[in-house]
């Protein structure tokens, strides 16, 4: 499963890479992030590890992080794996003018298992989560 969701941000790209790349602001635009631990590499570099845990709802959710590609101001790539699922989050930055900022976030999902079955019974609810996580970065860097 593949979608591509942007939005625009009424901050310049600098101010919008800078609080995108520190793990400590993920808490302030991913609300059910419990932690985040480096496990691995350089921190923010490709091959580096993190475990993310999450509560969504009643579950309680691992995953972790593997960085794919990282070319900041321009994109960051990530592959994210926990039980049955596999996302590699592709995230592109592009200045609009020197005020405004499009972040466009193309998402691929691998599924397995009970995950492939949730997968075709509501695709949509994969795009509504990521389309969610982009307006919440939105307020939280057009707050700042």
């Amino acid at each position: 499963m593949k979608y591509t969701c942007s939005i625009d941000i009424d901050k310049p790209i600098e101010e919008v890479i800078r609080l995108f790349d520190n793990p400590d602001n993920l808490k302030y635009w991913q609300p059910g992030l419990l932690s985040y631990e480096h496990i691995s590499g350089t921190p923010g570099q490709p091959g580096a590890r993190a475990k993310l845990h999450y509560k969504m709802g009643k579950r309680d959710i691992e995953m972790i992080e593997t960085v794919v590609k990282r070319d900041l101001p321009h994109e960051f790539t990530g592959t994210y794996e926990t039980n049955g699922v596999v996302n590699i989050s592709k995230n592109i930055f592009e200045p609009i003018n020197e005020k405004r900022t499009r972040y466009t976030s193309e998402q691929e999902f691998k599924l397995s298992g009970f995950m492939k079955i949730m997968g075709w019974l509501m695709p949509g609810s994969f795009q509504k989560e990521s389309d969610k996580y982009l307006k919440q970065f939105k307020e939280f860097v057009e707050s700042k």
